[in-house]
């Protein structure tokens, strides 16, 4: 793996937390001699004190680059690339992470900044990233050829009570995402989402607005994945040669069987 992804350049859309964040480190970890990384998002502070501990624990061989952007800004979206330092500009591998969701709601009471941000940041960020990268992959011979990772969710292949703006947004990414596999068959661009299960991340403490005490309930009597199990999966499809494809991957923890059958030990 480190031999594929040697000379790479990473762009991680919300990377200042979660998954995004581990998926930095997982980078970084499997290939320190000749990585690029560009994390974005918007929580800036928080990227510098990923940059610095990245080079704390690798040494300064990866090189990292900082950029704010909300992925729900169309602006920032188009302007990122051409932004970005000359070295950091020939984008090799996209992980599509940047997510967002808040409340439960159910229809007809879902607030309507809910549906404008969720599918703000979930839909039209995810869809407006990978143009932006297109762009740049579509440059290369045969083609085209770089890499596309989307993060999905089990909540994109099945609808849950209280998920119904979530789970359609990640349905949309899912059906992007296929529909753009098959548009891209005749270039070497990989197209690869990771769809996970329970994880504990800051995710779920924003969707329930803080309420610590309805956050934990989540996770109550379970031992959901972590962020660094569902980097290490973003990172092991970005490093297959490149003929390989994992086109699909569905990861749950041990005790989840779909969005809605957990056991739960309490």
């Amino acid at each position: 793996m480190a031999k594929n992804l040697a000379g790479k350049i990473v762009l991680i859309t919300g990377a200042s937390s979660g998954i995004g964040r581990s998926t930095a480190f997982e980078f970084a970890r499997t290939s320190p001699s000749s990585l690029k990384l560009i994390l974005t998002a918007r929580r800036v502070d928080r990227l510098h004190d990923i940059a610095y501990q990245i080079r704390e624990e690798v040494g300064n061989d990866v090189r990292v680059c900082i950029q704010q952007l909300d992925v729900s800004n169309p602006d920032e979206v188009e302007a990122l690339i051409a932004g970005l330092p000359e070295e950091f500009r020939d984008v090799d591998i996209l992980v599509n992470n940047a997510g967002f969701m808040s409340g439960f709601e159910q229809a007809p009471d879902i607030p309507q900044d809910v549906i404008r941000d969720v599918w703000a940041t979930n839909v039209t960020g995810t869809i407006n990233m990978t143009q932006a990268v297109l762009k740049v992959f579509k440059k290369r011979p045969n083609g085209g050829r770089g890499d596309v990772i989307m993060l999905g969710s089990i909540a994109g292949r099945e609808a849950y009570a209280g998920g119904s703006i979530y789970c359609s947004s990640k349905a949309a990414v899912r059906a992007f995402t296929d529909a753009l596999r098959k548009e891209l068959i005749n270039t070497r661009i990989r197209i690869m989402s990771v769809d996970p299960g329970q994880v504990l991340t800051e995710f779920n403490n924003i969707r329930y607005r803080f309420d610590q005490e309805q956050a934990n309930k989540v996770y109550a009597g379970c031992d959901p994945l972590s962020p660094d199990d569902v980097a290490e999966v973003i990172v092991f499809a970005a490093g297959r040669r490149d003929n390989v494809v994992v086109a699909d991957t569905l990861m749950f923890p041990s005790h989840q069987a779909s969005a809605t059958h957990i056991y739960r030990t309490l």
